[in-house]
Formats: C-alpha cells, structure tokens, sequence
C-alpha cells in the first residue's frame, strides 16, 4: 500500500498585517524535493500553519510529501470490526 510522508524542511512566519508568509528553508533541504520537468528543475512544497506558534514565534510550517511504499499487512478484525486479541499459549 502506498502512503505520503510529510518531510519537514523548514518554518516561517507571518508578516505583521500581511497575508504574506516568509519562510526560511536549506538550500540542501530544497534539493531533496526537487524534480525535473520539460528540462527545468522546480521545487514543491506545501507551507502550513501550525497550531500554535513554536518557541521562536515561528507560525508556519513548510514540508514536501514523498510517496513510499508500506508492506500489505492484512488484519484479523472481528464480526465487530476490532482487531482480534491473539490467545496466550
């Protein structure tokens, strides 16, 4: 089964009366998430805003999602849909 991976790469903050958001990430970090497209390289990534502010008053945070690839381990569930509890030998 294939699931999404947040891969956080930075955080930012709000200007002050603005709808503007500025972001502080590694340039290391932005290769990680880049990728090539008709002969360009572009970077994507998605900036979120946090629940609340960090310790630095950082209100923001930027990550790229990667798609992996989980093993498919089925589940014994029972007629009630829970998982059903192995007996001790």
């Amino acid at each position: 089964m294939k699931t999404f991976k947040k891969n956080y790469i930075g955080k930012g903050t709000q200007v002050e009366n603005f709808d503007i958001v500025r972001i502080s990430v590694k340039k290391s970090e932005l290769e990680k998430c880049s990728h090539e497209y008709e002969g360009e390289t572009y970077v994507t990534f998605e900036v979120a805003r946090m629940q609340q502010p960090d310790k630095y008053g950082k209100t923001h945070t930027c990550y790229y999602q990667s798609r992996e690839e989980e093993p498919d381990t089925p589940k014994e569930t029972s007629s009630k849909g829970k998982p059903k509890k192995e007996k001790a030998s």
